[in-house]
């Protein structure tokens, strides 16, 4: 499903898979959207008129999906522990294959300007592959499974969400610049476009706000009635989402009272009352 993202009204609706929805990316102009289901496929879809271009099967559960920089190629991770990447140019040859990992991939992402793959899996390690070579380069291993990777805006950041912790790596030398506690089993977490804060979210229902910079707990709000599995920034930074288990996506202002999309100016003595109240979508 497709929706605007200041106002979460409802856009339209990508019609096809035939299982549950793992995994879901937009290009970098909003033109093309992946998909990864429990149907054993990967697809991409016009974003424009939710067309379907390019249905690639698997064998198993497609997790994430994702493109690179010039839309050129989507990288598929699966249950099968495999990565793929497919040729959106040439859809019918064979794809680039990365395996090694001991367990289901989690996410798969383009990086080092798309030289490289990194890759999550439940074998407790996070993995680089160089395209080149087709070779796995350098390896995280974590105390807990890695539950969510993300690319900073300006490609030098990579954060990773793992057991109770948040941690984050210099993507050029995959070098840990800091880890963060956070007070609960996290599954996502997301750094601010200008890098001052991130957020996360997991089991215990609430999403979580950090100074990036001391690693202080800034706010919690106890918003979904469902672990939270999925959140992110938008990528002007005004808004974070926070999709959960409720069924609902919901939308959060990063400065609260700011006039944005449906969020409007308040006044001081009603700030209070709207500290804990973000846009919520439902899901059908």
């Amino acid at each position: 499903m497709l929706r605007q993202g200041d106002t979460g009204d409802w856009v339209g609706t990508f019609e096809g898979h035939k299982g549950a929805v793992w995994g879901v990316a937009l290009n970098k102009t909003a033109t093309l959207a992946a998909t990864g289901a429990a149907d054993f496929t990967g697809k991409v879809w016009n974003a424009i008129t939710g067309t379907e271009i390019h249905s690639f099967q698997h064998k198993h559960i497609v997790k994430s999906v994702g493109f690179d920089a010039n839309s050129e190629n989507i990288v598929t991770g699966s249950n099968e522990k495999l990565v793929r990447v497919f040729n959106l140019e040439q859809p019918q040859a064979e794809p680039e294959m990365y395996s090694g990992h001991g367990g289901a991939i989690k996410q798969a992402l383009f990086c080092r300007d798309d030289k490289c793959i990194i890759s999550a899996a439940e074998d407790k390690t996070v993995r680089l592959w160089d395209r080149l070579t087709g070779n796995e380069v350098q390896r995280l291993t974590f105390p807990n499974n890695p539950n969510s990777l993300e690319i900073s805006v300006d490609n030098h950041i990579l954060t990773v969400a793992h057991g109770t912790s948040i941690s984050f790596w210099d993507v050029d030398s995959l070098k840990k610049l800091k880890e963060v506690k956070v007070p609960t089993n996290v599954s996502s977490a997301s750094l601010h476009p200008d890098k001052h804060v991130f957020v996360c979210g997991g089991e215990d229902f609430k999403m979580y706000k950090f100074d990036y910079i001391t690693g202080n707990e800034i706010e919690s709000f106890k918003g979904h009635f469902g672990p939270v599995h999925s959140v992110k920034f938008s990528p002007d930074g005004e808004l974070y989402a926070s999709g959960s288990e409720d069924g609902t996506l919901r939308l959060w202002q990063t400065t609260v009272g700011k006039t944005y999309g449906l969020w409007k100016c308040t006044e001081p003595n009603e700030l209070n009352n709207s500290l804990n109240s973000p846009r919520e979508v439902q899901a059908n």
